[in-house]
């Protein structure tokens, strides 16, 4: 920091990587940003080329359809819509119907009412867009951050049927769900900026292998996606968000991983669990101002809701909600924590620590915090409850970043990265920043990183990498398709 801004007390400011929107003719324009080879006029040019890619995300408060458009020269990724639904709007399961899990918030799920919500979603995602799926659309992920009503990560499979069910009613097809084989297997366009001839996909996302054996945790596909999100967000920032790195997911549920510095790829050495917007939810639920079955924060949130709040009451209200909230290196022997089923021992073994976040025990102690803000809109008001919201979220970042670097897990020279709604909102990155600035060199705050690292992910599966602009790889260095490729010529 400079003498001047030490001078004047002006700290660093949050780091926001925000989406942009493009529309689909504007990515079928096709303008020139990369030379080919040489310099000055009769340069040969590489015209832009578009990977439109659909993330189908089921949380367990929204759901949504979000397609991508990204730049395979440059590796920027922009927005062509977003389309969300609040779940707990799914229809009720009907006669004959077999209910195989339910959200954090007790709402039953179906193959078929997920399959009719899911389709629902894309195909008014589509209409917005104006995209064509047979002609644009290049690919299409699914993820989701409903586990809490599973016996075991296992049986998130069930549900990532589902969603692959209402794709599929939707019109999406097969082929475009599944990565491609060969280089000859993708359409034209795409086949100048494919790798396929030279590596294969291995599993590794953006120079990232998950845990090794079982599933550790059951949103793990969520943390890998967040993590290569952010990576995907930080190329609209001058940060190298690359290995070593951290992530944190503040859905409903928390996701995210500890990444360290190995090369080629790096390993997952740490995951994050349990419940995060959910908190939250909780207190707002006290208000009386949102539905007690699946209601939400974003239900009533307002750019300028902020504006009259007491902050110094805000402070000692979120010190009064982490009475009842459990942030520690999961203990062996737990099937849950925070609601998420997880499997401890398999994350030891693999060399993987967990960090859970819980509201007493599996959440039984959320009532307790609805409670506290039936007093806190009775006492004050709607300003100074989102105060405390922004408090009580940031606390949440404090507290698994010192027992993570209690555990030994941050490699010196990592970056934090937080999205999520319950962690980018309102004043939560400058609360946030105020206490992480003292273990990163830099914070970096994404939107819809999710939705990103589903396109990221999709390149990842057919080998589309930009070499000259790398995603994967170290803070500072080039890209490692040369090891990889020894790596898997062994």
């Amino acid at each position: 920091m400079s003498f001047i801004k030490k001078l004047l007390s002006l700290g660093p400011k949050p780091v926001i990587a925000k989406s942009r929107y493009i529309t689909i003719e504007e990515a079928k324009m096709a303008p020139f940003t990369k030379k080919t080879r040489g310099q000055g006029y009769g340069t040969l040019m590489r015209p832009d080329v578009y990977y439109i890619v659909a993330s189908v995300e089921l949380g367990n408060t929204t759901t949504k359809c979000i397609l991508t458009a990204t730049n395979l020269n440059t590796s920027r990724t922009y927005l062509l819509d977003k389309t969300v639904k609040m779940t707990r709007d799914i229809r009720p399961p009907k006669k004959g119907e077999k209910v195989f899990g339910e959200t954090v918030w007790h709402v039953e799920l179906t193959q078929e009412s997920v399959a009719d919500l899911v389709k629902d979603t894309i195909l008014e995602s589509v209409k917005r867009s104006g995209i064509s799926i047979e002609e644009d659309l290049d690919f299409v992920v699914r993820s989701t951050g409903v586990t809490a009503g599973f016996a075991s990560p296992k049986e998130v499979g069930e549900l990532i049927i589902a969603l692959a069910n209402g794709c599929l009613e939707a019109g999406i097809p097969p082929s475009k769900m599944s990565p491609s084989i060969s280089k000859d297997s993708l359409p034209k366009k795409l086949r100048d900026f494919t790798l396929l001839d030279k590596v294969m996909f291995d599993g590794a996302v953006v120079s990232v292998v998950p845990p090794t054996g079982r599933a550790v945790v059951a949103n793990e596909m969520e943390g890998e996606l967040v993590t290569a999100g952010i990576k995907a967000g930080a190329k609209w920032t001058e940060v190298d968000y690359r290995n070593p790195c951290i992530s944190m997911d503040f859905g409903t549920t928390l996701a995210g991983r500890i990444v360290n510095n190995d090369e080629p790829y790096a390993r997952t050495v740490g995951n994050f669990c349990g419940l995060a917007g959910a908190i939250s939810d909780a207190i707002i639920r006290g208000t009386e101002k949102v539905d007690q079955r699946g209601g939400a924060a974003l239900d009533i949130y307002t750019r300028d809701i902020l504006k009259k709040a007491d902050w110094k009451a805000a402070e000692e209200f979120a010190s009064r909600a982490h009475e009842h909230v459990d942030i520690r290196k999961v203990p062996e022997g737990r099937e849950r924590f925070g609601t998420v089923p997880v499997d401890p021992k398999a994350a030891y073994d693999a060399g993987t620590t967990l960090i859970g976040c819980d509201v007493g025990k599996d959440g039984d102690e959320i009532p307790e915090l609805t409670k506290l803000g039936h007093e806190i809109i009775e006492s004050t008001d709607i300003h100074t409850l989102f105060a405390t919201l922004d408090h009580v979220s940031a606390n949440v970042v404090k507290r698994l970043i010192i027992e993570a670097d209690g555990e030994g897990v941050i490699q010196k020279g990592s970056l934090l990265g937080v999205t999520g709604r319950a962690g980018i909102t309102g004043r939560k990155p400058d609360l946030v920043l105020e206490f992480a600035k003292d273990y990163f060199a830099d914070v970096l705050f994404v939107s819809d990183a999710l939705a990103l690292g589903a396109a990221v992910m999709a390149r990842c599966m057919n080998s589309m990498g930009t070499p000259h602009t790398p995603l994967g790889g170290r803070q500072g260095g080039p890209c490692i398709l040369g090891p990889r490729r020894k790596l898997q010529q062994k």
